[in-house]
């Protein structure tokens, strides 16, 4: 019965649930008439025991019969054991060769079916013209299925493209059952592949590490993307492959056994050059969940009201990791700096990523706040227990929780304790807030200090603009809250009537103290929807910090030039079907 329950809640299809459950009572069938035997073995034997006692007249040959009939149970016992033995080894060698030949066969070339191109599969990807996605060899057409995925609309990720990428992500897929129901939806064959783009040899960026096509390019050279928003709420810490990549320049290509990091003092004779393996080996690894965030995350609002430059990015400038490294504390120390003592105003980092004349980013951050931050800040080399990805810094980035991505400089070579801000441009020339009257022709970037704690943020993740609700009653909304400078979140309001009403949403734990909370926070709620909704609502989510900083309620009075710091109430569109 329990296994009955599981097959219907599975989501199978009635021909794949038949089929199922057919298995599934052969299998019980088998494994009863086992026990049944075993148990006509056992009654046989206690019936001939108590036989053997009552007759005390013929003892010396019920003595015998009682061995010889031991021997015979023991015998079939033995036998009946075996036979179990076999049929569940033969049962899981079938469900294995089975499986097995699921997982070649599904995606490969089959006989009788139409040949699809690349550029045809593209076309159907909406539900408008049929949803089609590729696996391995195959096409399949998933539309009438979107409505049952479990994962509900990210399956449409790849609506006119490969599936495999996202598969990846997720082990469920590999499953004898999914690979039967993807192949009932298999229309055609594809034998065309993607062609890489051609490496020009004098391109500075002929050496970018390829990506994962989840992510959303806002620039690609130098590369610059960001992943859906539904796929950034599906995990607290960011798979590697999905976090939102911000480059300025080229990615270096460094060779880890002739890594160097350099640290030093302005004024100074003395300076340390450590390896790779000296970061490992000579001191003790710290780990901290930290967000990295875009000081241009959600610039695309500010789009709206006034041009402004800079990428046009969504509400997925953020990513969060878990980062492990040496403490900079302990690696200033072993090279004879202490950082409560030193006389310096700033420690300035750089990176090995250049321009074609040689400048290489940098930035820096004020040695009052490095010395707040002293144990938190680390030079990583490890990024969710992994090697750093070569987009994130390989092979060592520093991680300065709090405070905004541009500060936290990759492929890191060189940390300098000086009595002056970095020269960089993008410290000197940019990322810096101005009021909304400042633009390109009165702006002075010497009159204001650069970001580096962000204001306080929260997004709505699900449901995504435009989508049509399932239900005209109420909506679940899902999304993350962050702010700057460690403040946890306290409080996320939620809105389905643009504002004028609020319900508080639900706050997953960080397991981070409220006062050093690095990580975002998740939050959901559950709200009513206005009843008289004419079949559109606006949904709206602002956040407090521990500050008690809010949101403000409209991107017209944040507006700059650089469309940073973009932090107004998040507002998601959305319909709301008909009763």
């Amino acid at each position: 019965m329990y296994k009955t329950a599981r097959l219907c809640s599975s989501g199978l299809s009635w021909k794949e649930f038949g089929k199922k459950l057919n298995r599934s009572q052969c299998r019980s069938r088998i494994l009863c008439q086992v026990n049944l035997f075993n148990r006509s073995l056992s009654t046989e034997s206690a019936q001939k025991t108590l036989s053997s006692k009552n007759n005390d007249q013929q003892h010396s040959n019920n003595e015998r019969e009682f061995d010889s009939t031991g021997y015979a149970v023991t015998t079939k016992l033995c036998f009946a054991l075996g036979i179990t033995g076999s049929v569940i080894w033969l049962l899981n060698r079938k469900r294995n060769i089975v499986h097995a030949a699921q997982s070649e066969s599904a995606g490969s070339l089959k006989k009788g079916l139409p040949t699809y191109s690349l550029e045809e599969v593209a076309k159907h990807n909406k539900k408008e013209n049929r949803i089609w996605v590729t696996y391995k060899n195959g096409v399949y057409d998933i539309t009438d299925y979107v409505s049952n995925h479990p994962g509900g609309s990210r399956i449409l990720l790849a609506a006119g493209s490969s599936i495999e990428p996202y598969w990846e992500m997720y082990a469920a897929h590999k499953q004898e059952e999914i690979y039967e129901m993807l192949e009932e939806l298999r229309i055609g064959n594809i034998t065309e592949k993607s062609k890489d783009e051609q490496k020009d040899s004098s391109d500075p960026y002929a050496n970018d590490p390829k990506r994962h096509v989840a992510l959303k390019p806002s620039s690609s050279k130098p590369f610059n993307a960001e992943p859906p928003l539904s796929l950034l709420r599906h995990s607290y810490l960011t798979p590697n492959d999905l976090f939102f990549v911000r480059n300025h320049l080229p990615v270096p290509v460094i060779d880890p056994k002739k890594y160097q990091l350099t640290v030093t003092k302005v004024g100074s004779t003395k300076q340390v050059n450590l390896s790779l393996e000296d970061l490992k080996r000579k001191f003790n690894k710290k780990s901290v969940v930290s967000i990295v965030q875009c000081a241009g995350n959600r610039r695309s609002e500010m789009v709206t009201i006034k041009p402004v430059k800079g990428l046009n990015w969504g509400a997925a400038a953020i990513s969060n990791a878990s980062w492990a490294g040496a403490c900079l504390d302990d690696v200033l120390k072993r090279t004879g700096i202490d950082i409560e003592t030193v006389d310096a105003k700033h420690i300035i980092f750089d990176g090995a990523d250049a321009d074609p004349t040689g400048h290489n980013y940098g930035a820096s951050i004020p040695i009052e706040m490095a010395r707040l931050l002293k144990k938190d800040i680390i030079l990583a080399y490890e990024m969710n227990g992994k090697d750093i990805p070569p987009d994130h810094g390989y092979p060592v980035r520093v991680i300065i929780p709090g405070v905004v991505g541009a500060r936290q400089v990759k492929w890191l070579n060189k940390i300098t304790l000086s009595d002056k801000e970095s020269t960089c441009h993008w410290q000197q020339k940019d990322y810096k807030g101005f009021h909304s009257s400042i633009d390109w022709h009165n702006v002075d970037f010497t009159s204001v200090p650069p970001i580096y704690e962000l204001p306080v943020q929260s997004v709505i993740c699900e449901p995504e603009a435009g989508s049509v609700l399932e239900d005209d009653e109420e909506v679940t909304i899902k999304g993350y809250a962050w702010s700057g400078g460690g403040r946890g979140i306290v409080r996320v309001d939620l809105s389905a009537d643009g504002g004028k009403t609020w319900h508080s949403a639900e706050l997953s734990p960080t397991e981070q103290p409220l006062y050093k909370t690095y990580a975002w926070t998740f939050w959901e709620g559950t709200i009513p929807l206005p009843k008289d909704h004419k079949g559109e609502v606006e949904i709206v989510c602002k956040a407090a910090d521990t500050a008690y900083n809010v949101q403000p309620d409209n991107v017209e009075g944040i507006w700059n030039l650089r469309g940073v710091l973009s932090n107004a109430w998040h507002r998601v569109p959305v319909k709301v079907p008909k009763s």
